[in-house]
């Protein structure tokens, strides 16, 4: 099974095979006429994905089948250019390279999904910059936050995925070339030169040396496209929680699912998507690391390991993305939803702010107690902590009614909450 088995890996398996021809016909190890026979059969469309996977399960690896059959393709054209097909390769140096231009594809996809992602946060934490939620603290009522320092808080985390994807991606694009052993023996003297011109054809550095069992790079990038699918799915979490029933503080407008028995549904699915990729990926990640520790100079299993497991990883991750961002660009906000739950069980969520003003005339302890009595007065008889405040005589000697309201009304509690979503704003101006 190849690493990323489509139409599109293929053609950068090919597309190296052509590289490996132009370089060394350019070293003087081939003859330059030859290579353009080789391009011209190096086209994916020639080929049958899944008759050379098929041999790839009895070769071992995609690329021994595909030389064949590239090979064949050249002497059709010219029997004397197929003598130099794959010349000073070995098959891992054509697999690895071609996964290391596919990473560079994939991540530019990415990068581009999630700075859609990064813009749609960025108008939600604007918009909202100021508009009063409750806060929520294992699943329980906190003090207010709002929902623009959400967003916020999304796009913060998805700014540093980004720049994490491209600094990951960025180390990877390196060229293996290495040939058998890691020596590059059966080019002679000329085999730095090849990978040189190599790595000129096809964009990419040259190593100090070959990197055949050296699979950091690599595991970089997963573990890259990973903590990313984990940030997608934090994001498909709350967006799930906040589109619950007893909720309904944000939800899809559209495109949402339904139910095969229940017609009133209007299921998250798009958050689901990402959830579902945030909880498939960590085992996806541990196998890219597991495979790390690899024999000698090439690997019997670890290499192999990786092939469809950085397919599956790089394919969940997209497709997190791709979710989330639908799911923000479709998100309709209620803030009277976000109101009104922050006066469920009689407000208490702003018992902070009652107690922090307490504490300009009673210890930290007293205003703790006076705020922690009325709240559990409030629960027991029904009634709203404002209420409970303003008929206690503790209370009111320091603090009267008009008094009272303002430090429970929850956008005055709010602390730095605006401040924080332009600082993120400005450091992501997307």
């Amino acid at each position: 099974m190849a690493p990323f088995c489509d139409r599109d890996y293929l053609q950068a398996l090919l597309d190296v095979e052509v590289a490996l021809a132009a370089a060394a016909a350019a070293s003087g190890v081939i003859p330059a006429s030859c290579v353009g026979d080789i391009r011209a059969a190096a086209r994916a469309d020639r080929y049958e994905i899944a008759a050379l996977e098929s041999d790839a399960r009895t070769d071992g690896n995609i690329v021994i089948p595909l030389v064949r059959k590239l090979t064949e393709a050249v002497a059709a054209r010219n029997p004397e250019s197929a003598r130099y097909v794959h010349r000073g390769a070995t098959s891992q140096d054509i697999i690895d390279t071609a996964q290391v231009l596919r990473i560079g594809a994939e991540s530019a996809a990415l990068r581009e999904s999630l700075t859609g992602i990064m813009s749609g946060c960025a108008a939600l934490a604007r918009e909202h910059a100021v508009t009063p939620m409750p806060g929520r603290t294992w699943l329980q009522h906190a003090s207010p936050t709002t929902f623009g320092l959400k967003a916020a808080g999304w796009l913060d985390m998805i700014g540093r995925c980004r720049a994490r994807v491209r600094d990951a991606a960025e180390r990877s694009q390196v060229l293996q070339l290495g040939g058998a052993s890691g020596t590059l023996a059966s080019l002679g003297d000329v085999g730095p030169a090849v990978a040189e011109a190599m790595a000129k054809e096809l964009g990419l550095t040259v190593p100090v040396m070959p990197w055949h069992t050296h699979r950091d790079r690599v595991a970089d990038v997963a573990s890259a496209f990973g903590i990313c699918s984990g940030a997608l799915g934090k994001i498909g979490r709350d967006l799930t929680l906040l589109a619950q029933s007893e909720v309904g503080e944000a939800f899809e407008s559209k495109g949402s699912g339904g139910s095969s028995s229940m017609p009133h549904k209007q299921n998250p699915v798009h958050a689901v998507t990402a959830v579902a990729g945030a909880i498939r990926t960590p085992g996806l990640v541990a196998t890219m690391l597991a495979a790390m520790p690899q024999e000698h100079e090439r690997a019997a299993g670890g290499w192999q390991a990786e092939w469809p497991t950085m397919a599956e990883l790089i394919a969940a991750t997209r497709e997190s993305a791709d979710a989330i961002g639908v799911a923000i660009g479709n998100l309709r906000i209620d803030p009277s939803a976000m109101r009104r739950n922050l006066e469920v069980r009689g407000g208490v969520a702003l018992a902070e702010a009652l107690s922090s003003a307490l504490m300009a005339h009673v210890s930290r302890s007293e205003a703790m107690k006076y705020v922690e009595g009325l709240c559990r007065i409030a629960e027991r008889e029904g009634g709203s902590l404002r209420e409970m405040a303003a008929r206690d005589p503790e209370i009111t000697q320091w603090l009267p009614p008009a008094e009272i309201d303002r430090v429970l009304a929850p956008e005055n509690f709010l602390g730095g909450a605006k401040a924080f979503v332009e600082r993120v704003l400005t450091l992501w101006a997307v």
